[in-house]
């Protein structure tokens, strides 16, 4: 991607609206007045829409009747086509209004793509299309969550790709900010579906946002708060029926003093983790295996196991978390890691490939959930992580396989706890909201 554009100064406004806020006709009509308003403002407005309510969930579910494991191309031409007719319904709502809008596909909005699909990432935008359209006076509707490979392909981005989208468009068109709504009213302290005392964070820089977003916070995908950082876009998340307040993402203020600032400012879980261990009585090797330990450099000298196993999440675009490598002193070997459910069978298979059935065994826990406080200094500062276990062990919460940085602090924990252990930790560390907190009102447009 470039970083041409209008500038700091672009009157172009992009705003991504999720498919909770999309579901219904009413919602879709409201989101259109919306835009609407902007445009006669004199505007030049860019929307990014996901797929309509649990549409991309029916869609995996009507594969799955087909086809247990269909090939990734033909999931995402399917997948694609939620986007899709959402860009298209929104154009024509917009349309209603007695304004001129065009609808487009990730192709067409010159969106490119490369990586697996279903996990592809966006290398390029060729504004050349968008710009036409928006100095012709039209707004202009993008199909989120997908691009086009150099070979034609569509190739979706993976789950919340539509916030990608979105901020990857703003950064090509210079726009300050880039909007985000959705059912949610911003940023908030924890779930607060899980935590109803979870606070609003009227802003927040986006290095502790992207910790949080890879957490497992559902608000942003992590790649569009690294893709804001990297552009020096702001991000605007709000909800989808209100203007008058949300959550500013932005790059930390330099004259702002890290000891002035809380170092425990979210709590985040994830319930969509597995965790994969191989144990073995030895250091496994096992060359014969296409994912096995071979040495790219000497293939005469043997690889260590892990770097095979990350080999195999490379080329498969996996993120791992929490990962555990251990050589006791009597040859025994562990190697365990985090990752997505769905991800879960294809690292064991890759695990298997590692030693022969008899010279180990292969652990799969899916029963567990990621519980994590983010923040700033945490690394640092050991008192947090002491904190956090403590208050978790003195509830009778099993936590295990903790990893920190300076921005986090996870550990893993029966499935079955992981509310209780949300809202334990943040009254925990003082996050829990008090009568006297009044969420900052934010403008929409800078």
């Amino acid at each position: 991607m470039s970083t041409s554009g209008s500038g700091p100064e672009s009157d172009v406004v992009v705003q991504k609206y999720g498919g909770s806020s999309l579901a219904t006709t009413g919602q879709v009509l409201r989101v259109a007045e919306r835009v609407g308003a902007l445009v006669r403002a004199g505007r030049q407005v860019v929307v990014v829409v996901s797929a309509q309510g649990d549409t991309t969930d029916r869609l995996i579910s009507l594969a799955d009747e087909i086809n247990p494991r269909p090939t990734g191309r033909e999931l995402d031409q399917l997948l694609a086509t939620g986007e899709t007719s959402s860009a298209a319904l929104m154009a024509m709502a917009i349309q209603h209004t007695g304004l001129r809008a065009t609808a487009l596909s990730g192709a067409r909005s010159g969106i490119l793509a490369t990586g697996p699909h279903g996990a592809g990432i966006i290398v390029a935008v060729d504004t050349e299309e968008l710009r036409t359209l928006l100095d012709d006076g039209q707004a202009v509707v993008i199909a989120g969550f997908q691009g086009v490979s150099a070979d034609g392909d569509i190739v979706t981005l993976g789950r919340g790709g539509s916030d990608t989208t979105a901020v990857a468009v703003a950064a090509e068109l210079g726009a300050h900010a880039c909007e985000i709504y959705s059912d949610v009213p911003g940023v908030l302290t924890a779930d607060p579906r899980v935590v109803p005392t979870a606070r609003l964070m009227p802003d927040i820089d986006v290095e502790v946002m992207t910790e949080m977003a890879f957490a497992g916070a559902r608000v942003m995908h992590a790649r569009a708060v690294e893709l804001a950082a990297l552009y020096d876009v702001d991000i605007l998340v709000g909800s989808s029926t209100a203007s008058s307040a949300g959550t500013r993402i932005h790059a930390r203020d330099g004259d702002e003093m890290l000891e002035s600032k809380a170092a425990v400012m979210a709590v985040v879980h994830d319930t969509d983790v597995a965790r994969v261990t191989l144990r073995a009585r030895s250091a496994p090797v096992n060359p014969d295996i296409p994912d096995g330990p071979v040495n790219p450099v000497n293939p005469e000298s043997p690889e260590d196991p892990s770097s095979a196993v990350f080999r195999y999440l490379a080329r498969h675009s996996i993120p791992a978390d929490m990962t555990a490598v251990v050589h006791a002193p009597d040859g025994g070997f562990s190697f365990g890691l985090t990752v997505h459910r769905s991800h879960a069978s294809g690292v064991r298979e890759s695990f298997a490939g590692l030693t022969a059935p008899e010279q180990g065994h292969i652990e799969v826990e899916e029963e567990v959930a990621k519980v994590s406080v983010v923040g700033r200094g945490l690394l640092s500062r050991p008192v947090y992580a002491s904190r956090m276990l403590s208050a978790l062990t003195a509830a009778g919460i099993c936590a295990q396989s903790l990893s920190a940085s300076q921005s986090r602090v996870s550990v893993m924990v029966p499935a079955a706890d992981t509310r209780r252990a949300v809202g334990l930790l943040h009254s925990e560390f003082g996050l829990d909201a008090d009568a006297e907190s009044t969420p900052r009102r934010l403008a929409s447009h800078p």
